[in-house]
């Protein structure tokens, strides 16, 4: 017996996505479906490349069909991801879904080595990823992603001049750090700095971006509240290390996101840092900075908890080096950011898929 389309559709209203707690008909995730015989194909269309659950749903979707329709059909699903967002104010950054502040209230946490290797993880699993290193105190990202010597092209489009971004390792760049050579000191005062950053953000040509991260200076001063109050952030991730001195300032930047006038959502915390594991004894933990500050803080504030970072000398070794760590494939230290960018990335499609609260009338 021949099999129809509605029957596969039928079939497949029993697959849930797990994180959306919905089945994959309603939400519009089945695509291009086409039945001949007993040959059914169609694709599933996921909220983000970077999915935790594709597997899961790839053999939900195969199983559904063999159960619920025929169990001799030849059942081929193709995964494809079109990342979701929920911005309804496009005026600016019309072309980017997800604008992702990635921010800690102290400095020397490793900030900017985790939205380096962030960008790339969601780089090197399919999405367009930008990353603005919009840290004024110190940029870093030129070194990281080994650009170091590199300018943004100017092109004047509609007579108005904008940059080209500086490209690597499939992550579009630019930085505070390009405007002045390595070793020049650039005394910021708060206008000239709001106003550096502003040009960073809407005079770059980004194109289409899934993820634009940007990199915070840290601290909670006025250049974050100008930022982030001109910016349409989709969300903002803390990182801390687990240290006490660390954790007061973190919930500072909690805090700050959370004040009325700035109302962004914070995806949750990122403990980086979390332990130290050496070299030669790769099985070993030794918290030398206390052990799940991080944790219990996410816990107290109601928050998740994102991922931990461990601290191991090759993180540093390739940030200096120009290469982040997350390149070095199937090593722990690149695994854990690879984790970490597909947690960020199911987190921030759940959040897309949570209704916008309407401001209440006054």
């Amino acid at each position: 017996m021949n099999i129809t389309k509605e029957q596969v559709l039928e079939a497949l209203k029993n697959v849930d996505d797990p994180d959306l707690h919905k089945d994959i008909v309603t939400l519009g995730m089945v695509r291009d479906l086409e039945v001949e015989g007993l040959n059914v194909s169609f694709t599933v269309m996921l909220t983000t490349p970077a999915c935790p659950m594709k597997e899961l749903i790839h053999k939900a979707s195969v199983n559904a069909v063999l159960h619920f329709v025929n169990k001799e059909a030849k059942v081929t699903v193709k995964m494809d991801a079109d990342v979701t967002s929920r911005r309804k104010d496009k005026t600016a950054l019309p072309e980017v879904k997800n604008i992702i502040a990635i921010a800690s209230g102290k400095g020397g946490v490793g900030k900017s080595t985790v939205a380096a290797n962030l960008a790339v993880a969601l780089a090197r699993q399919g999405a367009k990823v930008g990353l603005v290193d919009a840290d004024i105190y110190g940029p870093s990202i030129p070194t990281m992603f080994d650009v170091v010597n590199e300018r943004p092209l100017v092109k004047n489009i509609e007579g108005v001049s904008k940059m080209l971004p500086i490209e690597n390792y499939g992550v579009k760049l630019n930085s505070i750090g390009f405007m002045a050579s390595p070793d020049q000191a650039v005394p910021w005062r708060g206008p000239m700095a709001s106003k550096a950053l502003n040009e960073l953000l809407h005079k770059t040509v980004w194109g289409e971006l899934d993820y634009l991260i940007i990199d915070l200076p840290p601290g909670t001063g006025d250049i974050h509240l100008s930022l982030v109050t001109t910016v349409p952030l989709s969300a903002a991730i803390i990182v801390s290390t687990p240290q006490q001195v660390a954790l007061a300032d973190a919930k500072r930047g909690v805090s700050m996101f959370r004040l009325p006038q700035i109302n962004v959502p914070v995806l949750g915390l990122i403990e980086n840092m979390a332990w130290f594991t050496p070299a030669e004894l790769p099985e070993n933990k030794y918290y030398i900075f206390g052990k799940d500050g991080v944790q219990n803080m996410a816990a107290q504030m109601d928050l998740p908890l994102l991922g931990q970072i461990p601290l191991i000398q090759s993180i540093c070794d390739a940030g200096d080096a120009g290469r982040p760590v997350v390149l070095q494939e199937n090593t722990p230290q690149a695994l854990a950011f690879t984790e970490l960018a597909k947690t960020i990335a199911q987190q921030i499609a759940i959040l897309n898929n949570t209704p916008v609260a309407e401001p209440a009338n006054a």
